[in-house]
């Protein structure tokens, strides 16, 4: 599950639309400090306990592993506001103009373009078929309640006109607009059509990038920074793992 939040990157933010809207994983921050907590106890555990060279082993693997768990599940974010689109990946930091988005595509992945035609891939939006599956069938079963609510306020209609006392009262206007509420909540997209959250999130991407693509204050060009933070030392982690496995 992917929720959205909100930093603000100035003590006084000019106007909502200049604040920074965040694109997180819960699921993935959930697994994150699951894993980081199973890490954390078997690595004190081998440091503490271990003898000859598994406290070494144990230090080397945690330098490695810990900068890999956190890259994979804490790290991705997505950070948009009226400028510019910023997607922080497990090693990447690219920021992308809004008029520079040529588009966003849905596939097995959610990915970004730019005009130069160099894709991004959204870790933050992860695509879950299971999701986009289920969407489909509420969709699928609002509809059908929909029509048959149709008929029923049809039947209705004219049942109360031949005279039948208490049929309009039980299929009318009442029962109408309930199926029509009901159909209108469950549809969390902007045209009522039921969708996978991350897909809605999408579709408010693209809407972003439709109104402020040629806003003077949204261009310039994409800038990619590797995240040495993460990199340097999960690398310096495996060359000292490689070291002490090769050693013997």
């Amino acid at each position: 599950m992917t929720t959205p939040e909100h930093e603000s990157s100035a003590p006084q933010p000019q106007s909502p639309e200049s604040r920074d809207r965040v694109f997180r994983s819960s699921a993935g921050i959930a697994g994150g400090a699951l894993l980081l907590a199973i890490v954390g106890w078997l690595g004190v555990d081998a440091l503490v306990t271990g003898g000859g060279r598994v406290p070494w082993l144990a230090l080397a693997a945690m330098i490695l592993v810990v900068p890999l768990v956190v890259a994979f599940t804490l790290r991705p974010a997505v950070y948009v506001n009226a400028e510019r689109l910023r997607v922080r990946n497990p090693f990447r930091v690219i920021v992308l103009p809004w008029g520079q988005v040529s588009g966003l595509r849905s596939g097995y992945s959610n990915e970004v373009l730019d005009r130069s035609g160099a894709k991004y891939q959204l870790w933050a939006l992860p695509v879950s078929l299971r999701a986009r599956k289920r969407a489909a069938r509420q969709e699928a079963r609002a509809a059908a309640a929909g029509v048959r609510e149709a008929g029923g306020a049809g039947g209705a209609g004219r049942t109360g006109a031949g005279g039948r006392g208490g049929s309009a009262f039980g299929f009318g206007g009442p029962g109408r607009g309930s199926g029509v509420s009901a159909g209108a909540g469950a549809g969390a997209g902007g045209d009522g059509r039921i969708r996978a959250e991350t897909d809605q999130y999408m579709d408010d991407l693209r809407e972003m990038q439709e109104r402020y693509g040629n806003a003077e204050a949204a261009q310039g060009e994409v800038s990619v920074r590797w995240a040495y933070e993460i990199v340097g030392p999960a690398v310096a982690g495996a060359v000292v793992l490689a070291i002490l496995l090769a050693v013997g």
